[in-house]
């Protein structure tokens, strides 16, 4: 995926999402942004936004689509990840030292016609059969050491499916990430 956002919006999403989730947490507000935003704010793209303290997964909520600005959706899914994810109780006061955010700027989904289209460490997977769906990130199959296959086995896991569903009648979309973080 080309860059679509430069280092200085990656550090001004990466405030927004920072502050974002220090207000929601501390006040139950989403902070407004001031100023202007440069173009690549005003993206329409998908994005995710990922929590980590001490390097463990604390939160991660995305969507793949936007009709509203991207760091509009950054300042909503920081929110989401911070306090909605079922995996983890909602952030607290305490939880606030110490995390670090990572964001993914998604491309569009795209339907593979076959699994030999995936390219493990470019393309993340959203795999859909019936009401299961479950998506795992680009970075996530590097982040392991996955091949495709694991990660396919992976992405059935987290959609509540067996291991092998992936290898029937499933659908399965692909898309690319700008990632970045804190760190």
């Amino acid at each position: 995926m080309s860059e679509l956002l430069n280092a200085a919006e990656q550090l001004d999403l990466l405030r927004i999402a920072r502050g974002t989730i220090v207000s929601y947490v501390t006040s139950q507000k989403v902070p407004a942004i001031t100023g202007e935003p440069s173009p690549g704010l005003l993206l329409r793209s998908g994005c995710f936004v990922t929590i980590k303290k001490q390097g463990a997964l604390r939160g991660c909520i995305g969507n793949f689509i936007s009709n509203q600005p991207l760091y509009q959706l950054v300042q909503e899914m920081a929110v989401s990840a911070a306090a909605r994810d079922p995996r983890f109780h909602p952030m607290k006061s305490d939880d606030l030292t110490d995390f670090e955010i990572d964001i993914s700027v998604l491309s569009p989904l795209v339907k593979a016609a076959s699994v030999d289209e995936i390219q493990v460490g470019v393309h993340g997977i959203y795999i859909i059969k019936g009401n299961n769906r479950g998506v795992l990130l680009p970075q996530v199959a590097t982040e392991y050491g996955w091949n495709r296959d694991q990660f396919l086995q992976h992405t059935c896991a987290k959609a509540g499916l067996p291991p092998d569903a992936w290898q029937g009648e499933c659908d399965i979309y692909l898309f690319s990430a700008q990632v970045f973080g804190e760190k």
